[in-house]
Parts: structure tokens; sequence; C-alpha cells
């Protein structure tokens, strides 16, 4: 083996303790980075090419691992926005140019445009409820930046409702003249209700519910706008009723046997359908058990909830509730191979394999912890011993490259 070998070996085990004492000052500088994963520092034997019995020095070289599958400790939050990953995945974000990423770090608070970004201000990308979550890093493919900004005032029409009331068994039948379906001054009324409903607007929309028996067992149920009642309220209204449906009664119990809801066009919204299925016809009063309208007025975000499934809800001043986002996981075969960029995001690289999105507490995937961050993973005892371990490590091979400089003093000074 020659000198100059032994000092290229030397230089090479110097090299890769200066890389695992690079390692280390990058975990102690993150010790209280929220998400940051703790990196080691690998070796591998480099072998000079042996030739008859003579040793031909090599060397070593060091590899970066960032142990990315490692779980940091989960800490509570008074913020909904603060999110961690307990078990597999990431969340993807996106940077301004619209490029992804993978992060646990979760501390997302709004911006000046209402997105949803970290402390390195990467956008917390979602889909709108509705789309379908796909495979593959999303780029442009049904995800967006999260927004709580946008949901600021939001009118909903009414869609669906429930109304739920006994029928009196022993009333006697309308005839068909009186009915409240032929809007005619002096229809009968057995049994009114009045329900708000909501158009697009968020304009309230008041339902008149009219009951009336037309035969043993069975009932007719008539919705009127209430905006066309006549002066002082009542028959006939300006213009015919917005739906008519007819209820037919089991004799036995009383229970409903057909005709279990009244759909209706609202005015200025969208079509209403109101479940009368636990309506009875019993030998009691005309009452009102239980009723009900989706749909709200105009109102204020007041905040918003996340659950561990990744859906955001918008909760709004009026006590209203609406689903509006669905946060997604990331993950990959090999998640320590995945390359590591400033701003704590990672990146597929050809030893990570492809990502693949899905929802959370699906397919291995963790559940999202909202009001947690997840802590660094740095053991702090464990990198101070292992600087001290690098620095004799640096200190013996500088030691060796040392030595044979001296020797080669010697040779060149031979007389």
């Amino acid at each position: 083996m020659s000198l100059f070998a032994s000092m290229r070996t030397s230089v090479s085990g110097m090299n890769a303790q200066a890389a695992r004492l690079s390692a280390v000052s990058d975990n102690i500088a993150n010790v209280n980075t929220t998400g940051y994963k703790q990196a080691s520092t690998e070796f591998e034997t480099v072998m000079g090419q042996q030739a008859t019995q003579e040793i031909v020095s090599g060397g070593v070289i060091s590899h970066m691992r960032q142990s990315a599958e490692s779980q940091g400790a989960l800490r509570s939050t008074s913020s909904a926005t603060d999110l961690a990953v307990n078990g597999n995945g990431f969340f993807v974000v996106s940077n301004n140019s619209g490029a992804s990423f993978l992060t646990r770090s979760g501390s997302f608070v709004p911006d000046s445009q209402g997105n949803l970004v970290n402390t390195a201000g990467f956008k917390l990308m979602g889909y709108p409820l509705g789309s379908t979550v796909a495979t593959g890093l999303p780029g442009a493919g049904g995800t967006t930046a999260i927004n709580i900004g946008a949901l600021s005032l939001k009118a909903t029409p009414s869609a669906t409702g429930s109304f739920t009331a006994n029928l009196p068994a022993t009333n006697a039948i309308t005839p068909a003249a009186n009915l409240p379906s032929a809007n005619v001054a002096g229809s009968a009324v057995v049994g009114k209700s009045s329900l708000v409903a909501y158009d697009n607007l968020g304009a309230p929309v008041t339902i008149d519910l009219y009951f009336n028996k037309t035969a043993d067992n069975t009932w007719e149920v008539t919705a009127f706008d209430s905006a066309g009642a006549s002066p002082g309220g009542g028959f006939p209204y300006a213009s015919g009723p917005l739906a008519t449906s007819t209820l037919n009664f089991n004799p036995a119990d009383g229970s409903l046997a057909s005709g279990t809801s009244i759909d209706m066009a609202v005015a200025n919204g969208g079509n209403l359908s109101i479940d009368l299925s636990k309506t009875t016809q019993l030998a009691a009063k005309y009452a009102v058990v239980d009723s009900s309208i989706d749909g709200n007025a105009p109102s204020a975000v007041a905040n918003v909830e996340i659950d561990d499934q990744g859906v955001l809800y918008a909760v709004y001043a009026n006590g209203a509730r609406t689903a509006t986002y669905k946060i997604p996981l990331a993950n990959v075969r090999s998640p320590d191979n995945l390359t590591l960029l400033s701003g704590n995001v990672y990146t597929e690289s050809s030893d990570s394999g492809s990502v693949v999105v899905s929802d959370a507490q699906t397919a291995g995937l963790g559940k999202i912890m909202s009001g947690s961050l997840e802590d660094s993973t740095v053991d702090l005892a464990n990198e101070l011993t292992t600087m001290i371990e690098s620095q004799r490590g640096y200190t013996a091979n500088s030691k060796v490259f040392q030595t044979s400089a001296d020797l080669m003093d010697v040779l060149v000074n031979l007389k």
C-alpha cells in the first residue's frame, strides 16, 4: 500500500466523519422544528483493487438517511388548523409555482388570501367535497389550495326537510270542493303548519302545509308559498299549491303505508323534498312532533373544524355546519428514501417509489389529528454522543493523514 493511497483513505474517512457531523448539526438545529425527522449517517466501505498479496487502500463513503417513517410525539395546541398525522402518511402541500410536495409539518394558519399555509409558506392542498381522491402526486388533478377565507358569507338553499305529526283518525272527511288543493275562499283546514325554507340567496321562504282527510285512512297534504296568502292569511292564495301528495295509513296501527314525502320547488331556490315517513294517524288531536328544513341564511364563518378523516367543516355564526374540503394523505413505498428539501418538505426519488394519495385511515394511512402538532424526532442526548464519536473518528483519520505526510517527508529527504 502506497503512502499516497493511505492519505487518500484517511481523507475519505475525514470526509465521512464531516458528513456525519453535518447530520448531527442539522438535527440539533431542528430539535424544535415541527414534523422534522432525525437524520442519520451510514458508512459504506470502498475497497481498492487487491493485487496478489498486496493490500491496496480503499476508503469509505457516507450516506445520509432521513428517518421519515418515525413517529414524533404529538403535542396539543389551541388551533383547529394545527394538524398532525398519527401513523403513516404525509400532507400534500404546494408552493406558489404550483409544484406539489409532501410534509409532516402541519402548523397551518390562514394567510392574507385565506389559504392555509405552514411556517415555510407551503399551501395545504385538499379536494372540494364531491371530487374523487386520485392516485399519484396531485398537480392539477382535482386538488386545490384550501382557502377558508372564501367560506365567509354563504347562503345554502334548502333541499331536504322532515316533518312528523299526528293526524286525527276520527276526523270527518273533507269534501273535494273544500280541500286546500282547490284553493278557494273558505277551504277547510284540519291541520296547518308553517316551515321556513331558504332560497338561493338565503332569503327565507315560508311554506304552509295543510292536512285534510279525503277518505278512510287517506289524507291529502298540500303545500303553498305563504307569500301568496290572502290579506289576513289563508285562502285563496295568489297561485295554486306548490305540491300536493296523498298519504295512506295502515288501519291496524295508524302507521304510514304510502306517500312518504312531498316534493316542491322553492321560489328562487331549488327543489325541496320534505320527508313525512314518520307521520301517524291516531285517535288524538293534530299535533306536530318534529320538523326541520336544511339551508341557511347568509352567515359568516365563526370557525372551522377538522375531523380525523380530514373533512374540514365550516361552522357559521348562525350555528350551521357545512363540510367543505377533504384533506388527503400521501405515502410512498420507502419513505426513508424521499428527497428532503428546504422547508421540511419531501419529494419522491427513484428509490422511494411513486407517491400514492388516498383518504386518511385507508390504505394503511394514519389519521389526521386537529389541534395537534408532531414534535421533532431528534434525541438531543443521542446527538451529543454522536458528535463526540464523529470528533474522535475525524481526529483519528487526521492522525493517519499526518503520519503518512511525515513519512512522505522522510522519503523525500532521503540522500
